[in-house]
């Protein structure tokens, strides 16, 4: 009963909801425009620090969610500037590199004192405003199955708001997709020479693109930060490519993908570290291997739905060129 319960937990906890943002930034990246962003974890990590340093220093949350927009929105425009107009890998390595950019960016010790270095911006320098909007009791609240406390962390309040902002946007990418915009982003990602023999300016529509999606990462990057901290090192790497992850496992260039995507994947990880903790004793493995050896298997299932299903769980074959 109670990894049904943690299964049950983790499929509405905030994590689950930055990611799913996170990943429909992704989709108007990839899914409509293909482009190959390898950096999303650079947008997320700026939306964090835009936020979370505005709101420590004394402003309101809508200036620290402009800040978090702002930076997302010049960092777009400075990765697509020199590369758009290139093929699509160029842009993958010098996202993958602007991000870890940004991460050294704020864990170099001369900026200690705007972004806290390695160790970040403790949550409690910039919840509390948040925090007090809530409608919620402060304290533990029941609804359903449900426990969660009612205005701090990992709260009913921050669900409300995660869940809520994951319904706008993915309302957004719908209504874009079947926009004439969102299909010439379609066009692009199919053949960008066709499209451009149109009349329509390629560049101009793929960098709306990925400005767009990167203002959903920095969102995404408020929504995590407020059920933690901001911590550097947290969106590393690893971050960018669970998103992807997840994306292509619920199903790129559809509504929903994201959402199932961040739900299976993070919901997997837990029902697969559970049962090795049932199943496997602690002089086999230890409660420390548990975690790496959780994402090593949910790793080898997700390799199986890549070869066997690679469109995803909601994705159809015929939509991307590259399943062809």
């Amino acid at each position: 009963m109670d990894l049904i319960y943690d299964l049950l937990r983790e499929a509405i906890a905030p994590t689950t909801a930055a990611f799913a943002l996170a990943a429909i930034g992704l989709n108007f990246h990839f899914g409509l425009t293909g482009l190959l962003n390898m950096g999303q974890a650079g947008f997320m990590l700026l939306g964090m620090y835009g936020y979370a340093i505005v709101v420590r220093e004394g402003g309101p949350i809508w200036l620290g969610i402009l800040a978090a927009i702002a930076a997302a929105a010049v960092f777009g425009l400075l990765l697509g500037w020199p590369t758009l107009k290139l093929r699509g890998d160029y842009l993958a390595i010098v996202t993958i590199a602007a991000a870890e950019m940004i991460r050294y960016l704020g864990r170099s010790q001369n900026l200690n004192a705007l972004t806290g270095a390695s160790t970040g911006i403790r949550g409690s320098d910039f919840k509390g405003s948040f925090e007090m909007l809530s409608p919620f009791p402060d304290e533990q609240v029941t609804i359903w199955v449900w426990t969660f406390h009612g205005t701090r962390s990992t709260s009913w309040w921050l669900l409300l708001v995660g869940w809520a902002l994951v319904a706008l946007f993915l309302l957004m990418f719908w209504r874009l997709s079947k926009s004439p915009w969102g299909r010439v982003l379609k066009g692009i990602r199919e053949d960008e020479d066709a499209v451009r023999s149109l009349g329509k300016n390629v560049y101009s529509y793929k960098m709306q693109a990925l400005v767009i999606g990167g203002v959903i990462g920095a969102i995404a990057g408020i929504v995590w930060a407020l059920g933690a901290s901001v911590q550097p090192d947290s969106m590393g790497r690893p971050t960018t490519f669970w998103i992807w992850t997840l994306l292509l496992l619920g199903g790129a260039a559809t509504v929903f993908g994201p959402v199932l995507g961040s739900i299976l994947f993070w919901c997997s990880l837990v029902l697969v570290k559970g049962l090795a903790s049932l199943l496997i004793p602690e002089s086999v493995l230890s409660t420390q291997e548990l975690e790496p050896f959780s994402l090593m298997l949910v790793g080898i299932a997700l390799m199986c739905l890549v070869i066997f299903r690679p469109q995803g769980v909601l994705g159809d074959k015929k939509e991307l060129a590259f399943n062809d």
